[in-house]
């Protein structure tokens, strides 16, 4: 199986271009996953984030959604 995402979702240049202007940052995980199946975690190369982050995201998105997770340094 393929899953086809990106490298992370929260860019800012992306407002008004992939994520709708007058959308909040705290929506866009909800929205970027409506288009893709899976995302790479980046922060968690330079710091893990608790698991209350882990547990929200995993709220946020469908039954079935792949986070990638990069290792910390």
């Amino acid at each position: 199986m393929i899953h086809v995402g990106t490298s992370g979702w929260q860019y800012d240049d992306w407002r008004g271009r992939f994520y709708p202007a007058s959308l909040p940052a705290r929506a866009w995980l909800d929205h970027f996953a409506t288009c893709f199946e899976t995302v790479e975690v980046n922060n968690s190369f330079y710091r893990l984030p608790p698991r209350t982050t882990f547990e929200r995201w995993n709220e946020q998105t469908p039954e079935g959604f792949v986070m990638a997770v990069k290792a910390s340094r």
